[in-house]
């Protein structure tokens, strides 16, 4: 969104903002009467005097104003709790002859705001030209756990992935009785405004204010400063504090009511400030590291000068076909464009506001119908995001970058003076992601087709490692790395156990189920063997077959062959089949051996079995098979049109099957289907860590239904194109097709009870009243779920097919 009229906004804030250095210089006509104010001399002309002390320059013709330290025009900026706010105006104006002409200045920075709740968290989003904030104010619940959640202020910034933290408590009476809320302003009548001061030639200060209201008297106990990861390792992990970053906190009595934290960053750069100010008469106290408040309303503001993102707003995001969201979906494109930037998509808010590669590319896959094409769209954001991040030396696709402050402090623990940015690539998935995504855009899309040349010419700059790469050059090492590692499993005898991909050695995690026991501590992982690396193969086909790899010309062919044989002879490795006796026995004893308040459902098993694949093979305890029954089916649902007649069909109706069946003998629940059902394990391993506590265990991923909800229809769809022979043998078989068609169904039945959660990341359940009842995922576990998520808003492009309604 850089143009001319951001440029014009900040030559204007230049020229607006005088600081208090600038304006005690004396500027002025020769003849006039030299006035005092404090220790300086001025003329009437050219400067105004405040308070007897500080002076404000008249800036052609109009005096400026005082707010706090700085000086300000009217028409540009209003004085809001002594911090400046921009004047927003209208983009447009008509002129006399009643066309439009351009926007002001201002105009180009007006604020966007939204505000999800999610109790106990309220989250609100501010954003403008300059920078882009969330803010996170949490008030436990009645029935809240208080050893998880307690009253806190947090703000989150995408630029560096940064943001500050306030956690209080209370100073006397019952713990649970500190409610903290925002308060509308008196003077703008928002709940957040922007902050932002032009530095002169370094980065410009921006952040947020707003008001906040204590119903008791309180503590601000523990402050953190500069980095989300800094915040996350206190908050989810063993409340760690690390002593190098919370010494250098600056705890000031400013004066006027107001307190100030601050810290200077590693990089003896950046800044990062919080401040209070009482609004209602009772002044906050620093004792040592802490700050006491009397019950009342203080104006809070943080802010920091690091380097902002450019973001891409609600009609850049989108497809011009896909323009009418804004209006029937608002809240979702405003949280799409919160997360959208130019040279990449944030995975989440608050705990992900950076990079994720596989993250983005799912994204992107999902909700390619209405994403925005073409130089500088939303799509080849995702896509450029993963090449410049890439390996160049292995091939590897990033999963996460670390940037910012908390970047600076890793360096440092290697003896490294350094900003650089460092990126993580111990997973296994998200390499096969990139070639499918190159070939949705470069291959199938129109204009993607058009661009391909010019995209894939582009030279890398983000990942110093890559610089003077081109994008083709590092989508050809993603590749080859696909290619040679394949290779063994696709040759002749060669589809054994061993020439599966495995995790990488070392590594606990490997693909999106990446918590400690998320695929049972397994080392082959289905989604990435059964479903990914096949989708990838048949992915470089196609791209060689358009010429893109020119220097494989045989790609087009071989990556075809291989791509059949992994698709064809990888299931059977993670095929589980279970009497129904056996299985009906699982289930009572799962539920009675951990006393879980739902019933069984055994007496649902009617079939002579009871059949679904491993989450992973090579598992904790021993286990040669993770038998956890789960919803990795999505991925070859959607990502591929298998051929084998046979064992597709048997895929089909078992993927069906775990839809229509109710939770623990199936998937489904009230609250939505549960990602993974340890009940069929038999070993106790697996309910313990796989509940409804667990980020990966009895819980509910909201892009997981619409991965699956998409692949059950692109499966069905094949019934219905290119003629009867070429549709899939299931597609004859009556009681099959109608029992697929009944789980897409039963599937968006249960969405659209659910919809009010879709945004998020991951829910979890009560079960009260013979119902499975959304509870959030923070209520249980000390993982918080962030409320706005890349890939859980894909439910703006998967939408139900009203044709197969029944």
């Amino acid at each position: 969104m850089v143009n001319m009229l951001s440029l014009q906004l900040r030559v204007a804030v230049v020229a607006a903002l005088v600081t208090p250095a600038l304006s005690s210089r004396f500027v002025g006509r020769a003849d006039e009467q030299l006035l005092a104010c404090g220790d300086a001399f001025y003329s009437k002309s050219k400067y105004t005097c405040y308070d007897g002390a500080f002076l404000c320059p008249v800036l052609n013709g109009q005096p400026t104003l005082r707010c706090n330290e700085d000086c300000y025009l009217p028409s540009m900026y209003s004085c809001v709790d002594n911090h400046l706010v921009q004047v927003q105006v209208q983009s447009s104006t008509a002129t006399a002859t009643g066309s439009v002409s351009s926007p002001s200045a201002s105009a180009s920075c007006a604020a966007a705001r939204f505000h999800l709740s999610d109790p106990p968290y309220e989250d609100y989003f501010l954003s403008d030209c300059n920078s882009a904030a969330q803010v996170v104010v949490t008030s436990p619940l009645p029935d809240s756990n208080l050893t998880r959640i307690g009253p806190r202020l947090l703000v989150a910034w995408p630029a560096g992935n940064s943001g500050v933290v306030a956690f209080f408590r209370q100073r006397q009476g019952e713990n649970g009785t500190l409610a903290m809320s925002l308060r509308n302003s008196s003077s703008t009548g928002n709940q957040l405004d922007p902050v932002f001061k032009d530095a002169g030639s370094g980065n410009p200060i921006v952040g947020v204010t707003g008001s906040i209201e204590l119903n008791t008297s309180a503590t601000l106990n523990v402050a953190i400063l500069g980095s989300i990861r800094t915040i996350r390792d206190f908050t989810e992990g063993p409340s760690i504090l690390q002593p190098s970053i919370q010494r250098t906190i600056k705890f000031t009595d400013k004066g006027n009511g107001t307190v100030e934290l601050s810290r200077l960053w590693l990089d003896n750069t950046t800044t990062t400030t919080l401040t209070f100010t009482s609004a209602s008469g009772n002044t906050p106290t620093i004792n040592n590291q802490t700050v006491d408040f009397e019950a009342g309303t203080y104006t809070f503001s943080a802010s920091y000068n690091y380097p902002q993102l450019e973001q891409l707003d609600n009609s850049e995001i989108l497809d011009p076909r896909a323009q009418s969201l804004q209006a029937t979906n608002l809240t979702q494109v405003d949280s799409l464009s919160f997360l959208s930037y130019t040279d990449k998509l944030l995975a989440g808010g608050w705990r992900f506001l950076t990079y994720f590669g596989r993250d983005t590319m799912i994204s992107l896959l999902l909700t390619e119908p209405i994403l925005s094409t073409g130089n500088g769209s939303a799509t080849e954001a995702v896509i450029g995001a993963v090449l410049e991040r890439l390996n160049r030396t292995d091939g590897s696709a990033a999963h996460e970058e670390t940037i910012g402050d908390y970047s600076t402090w890793l360096n440092l623990q290697q003896n490294i003076t350094s900003t650089a940015p460092q990126y993580d690539y111990k997973m296994i998935d998200t390499d096969y992601y990139l070639p499918i995504a190159l070939a949705d855009y470069l291959i199938t899309n129109p204009t993607g087709q058009s661009r391909a040349e010019e995209f894939l010419s582009k030279t890398a700059t983000v990942n110093p490692a890559n610089a003077g790469l081109t994008y083709r050059q590092l989508a050809l090492t993603n590749a080859e790395k696909i290619m040679n590692t394949s290779a063994p499993f696709a040759s002749e005898g060669g589809q054994t156990v061993s020439n599966l991909i495995h995790l990488k050695e070392g590594q606990v995690v490997g693909q999106w189920r990446d918590s400690e026991f998320g695929i049972g501590g397994g080392r082959i992982p289905y989604d990435v063997n059964t479903a990914l690396v096949p989708a990838a193969l048949h992915a470089i086909s196609s791209l060689s077959s358009a010429g893109l790899f020119p220097e494989h010309p045989d790609w087009n062919t071989t990556a075809a062959a291989y791509a059949k044989v992994w698709e064809d002879s990888t299931l059977s490795f993670f095929n589980i089949t279970i009497p129904a006796a056996e299985a009906k026995h699982l289930l009572d004893s799962y539920v009675a051996d951990n006393s879980l308040p739902f019933p069984s459902h055994s007496d649902s098993i009617s079939s002579s079995s009871v059949t679904f694949y491993a989450l992973a093979l090579d598992g904790n305890d021993n286990q040669t098979r993770v038998r956890v029954m789960h919803t990795d089916d999505c991925f070859r649902l959607f990502l591929l049109n298998t051929t084998d007649g046979p064992q597709l069909s048997a895929f089909l109706s078992q993927a069906a099957d775990h839809v229509l069946d109710p939770f623990p003998a199936g998937l489904r629940t009230d609250a939505g289907l549960v990602v993974a059902n340890p009940a069929f394990g038999g070993d106790a391993v697996y309910a313990r860590n796989f509940t409804r506590a667990d980020y990966h265990g009895t819980v509910v991923w909201s892009w997981q239904l619409a991965m699956l909800a998409k692949g059950l229809e692109r499966q069905i769809g094949r019934c219905s194109e290119g003629g009867e022979a070429r549709q899939p043998a299931w597609c004859g078989d009556g009681p099959l097709r109608a029992k697929v068609v009944a789980a897409y169904n039963v599937l968006w039945d249960t969405i659209e009870a659910n919809r009010a959660y879709l945004s998020s990341e991951v829910w979890s359940w009560t079960f009260e009243g013979g119902r499975f009842e959304v509870t959030p995922f923070g209520e249980l576990s000390t993982t918080e779920s962030d409320v706005v998520q890349l890939w859980s808003l894909t439910f703006l492009a998967v939408r139900r097919d009203e044709g197969l309604r029944s």
